[in-house]
């Protein structure tokens, strides 16, 4: 692809960097914001650049977050004795989307996969045995969800054996709403709504 300037084939290039972005798309956006307002274009620098250097991870949860405890769990009108784990914040935001969910969250930061040399000490599992054990813990109900591939199965196989020890818990994992192979943020809402709702308590 020729390009006319090459101030627009470094803002391409740079675009198309970004997944799910192509050369096509990343031009139509680079000649958009050549046409915008000026504040428009110096507003999303300067919003990449605050999220890029700004954000921070949850002390408890590891979800992403503005400061160092995230609204979710500095939120005492939600569950906290229900922490639902998942592999990503992405997944957070998909369930919170479904408006069916009131407790907290673990995020795990991926799930275990030998092929890609990920192991549960690449993980966020210790903080969650942490949270479980300490003495002024109010979790009662871990729930697993996490997407039905290998990987997720043997994320979750993993943990709940990690887990089991401890009398207090009830393990459940999300019904099987999602499809084998599946992701969670690409379910829609109604289908993860109900795969939190419906979900399975997982014998010890």
């Amino acid at each position: 692809m020729d390009f006319p300037s090459k101030l627009i084939e470094n803002a391409v290039v740079e675009l198309s960097r970004l997944p799910g972005i192509g050369k096509k798309t990343a031009l139509r956006l680079a000649l958009h914001l050549l046409k915008a307002e000026s504040d428009t274009t110096a507003n999303l620098a300067e919003a990449l650049a605050k999220m890029r250097f700004d954000i921070t991870y949850c002390r408890t949860c590891h979800s992403i977050s503005d400061s160092e405890e995230c609204f979710i769990c500095a939120n005492q009108l939600r569950d906290h004795s229900t922490v639902c784990v998942v592999a990503d914040v992405r997944d957070v935001i998909a369930i919170e989307n479904t408006g069916q969910y009131q407790g907290v969250y673990h995020v795990l930061g991926g799930v275990i996969s030998p092929i890609e040399g990920v192991g549960p000490a690449d993980l966020q599992v210790d903080s969650l045995v942490a949270r479980a054990a300490a003495d002024d813990s109010e979790i009662r109900e871990v729930i697993l969800a996490i997407s039905p591939t290998m990987e997720g199965d043997t994320t979750a196989f993993y943990l709940s054996r990690r887990l089991r020890d401890f009398e207090q818990l009830n393990i459940s994992t999300i019904a099987r709403g999602i499809p084998m192979g599946g992701e969670l943020e690409y379910a829609d809402e109604i289908t993860l709504g109900r795969s939190i709702v419906e979900r399975q308590r997982q014998a010890r």
